[in-house]
């Protein structure tokens, strides 16, 4: 018999089954203990910050492999910061309800933008409307001022999608803006675009995975459209089939990694861009990420 026809039609068998599973509703995901963080050694020392500038309601969690993890096995405060409630007034509402309900799960904060979140977020409103582009700059320089985050996420620039790329000039444009009064790790994320010089695979376990879909699942609006939380294990794995050779390296070994996602890490120090790695990392689900994140 050949095993493949097992594997695929037990796939097949699995999606079309989850099609009927709930959306949202459940209760916060607990971490299991092996995924605590440890003391800090120092009551008074201040709690890191990671901010994702989410494009989008559901970015937060669709690239939330390394902020759950930071958040979890370090102990830092997550925030996501609500770039826009979508280009749709009519569902805004409804959005940042599911989105609060999100991040509750997961135990990510949630940071506003304004009531409606930020409008005109792309490219052509950073040409033609340099006031309307200015004040959205200063929003968001007004957020990484008051919250001086350790590490930030947002996507890169080729991402496809416009509202995607736009959040990466608005965050480029806000870090310029503060130049030196702001040093932090800038992870570049993607979704519906691949980036082409990733240097950063981060494994999750399936725990960590279950609650990253689990949190998903409460956009319920969006996933009952396009049910992408159903097909987020699918595109993890793909992330380490591509990272193996774009990170490790053409004709590397890849990870033994099941579940990964790709991102690109800089430094933005003294008002200008720094490398940290010197080659790609693979980060293990088991290995400890102080050498990586708890440095200056």
């Amino acid at each position: 018999m050949n095993p493949y026809e097992a594997f695929v039609s037990e796939l097949s068998r699995i999606m079309e089954q989850a099609q009927s599973f709930q959306l949202g509703g459940f209760p916060v995901a607990e971490p299991p203990p092996s995924a605590r963080p440890p003391s800090t050694g120092s009551a008074s020392a201040p709690q890191a910050r990671a901010l994702i500038f989410s494009p989008h309601p559901d970015d937060e969690v669709i690239i939330g492999g390394l902020p759950l993890r930071l958040l979890r096995e370090r102990g830092w405060a997550v925030f996501n910061v609500a770039v826009t409630l979508g280009s749709n007034p009519a569902r805004q509402a409804a959005r940042w309800e599911e989105l609060e309900a999100c991040c509750q799960h997961v135990g990510f904060g949630l940071l506003t933008t304004g009531a409606r979140g930020l409008e005109s977020v792309n490219v052509k409103t950073r040409a033609a409307q340099p006031e309307v582009w200015a004040k959205s700059v200063g929003c968001i320089a007004d957020i990484l001022r008051a919250h001086q985050p350790r590490a930030i996420f947002f996507p890169h620039d080729d991402d496809w999608n416009s509202t995607h790329i736009g959040t990466h000039h608005l965050v480029v444009d806000a870090l310029t803006q503060l130049g030196p009064r702001l040093e932090c790790l800038a992870l570049e994320t993607e979704f519906w675009g691949a980036m082409k010089t990733p240097n950063l695979l981060v494994e999750s376990s399936p725990r960590d995975l279950i609650d990253l879909i689990t949190a998903l699942s409460c956009h319920v609006g969006e996933v009952k459209r396009n049910p992408y939380h159903l097909r987020l294990p699918a595109w993890l794995m793909d992330n380490v089939r591509r990272g193996g050779e774009l990170v490790g390296g053409q004709g590397g070994p890849a990870p033994d990694f099941l579940f990964g996602t790709l991102y690109r890490m800089r430094r933005w120090r003294g008002g200008s861009w720094e490398n940290v790695l010197s080659q790609g990392r693979f980060l293990a689900q088991n290995e400890n990420m102080a050498a990586l994140f708890e440095k200056g």
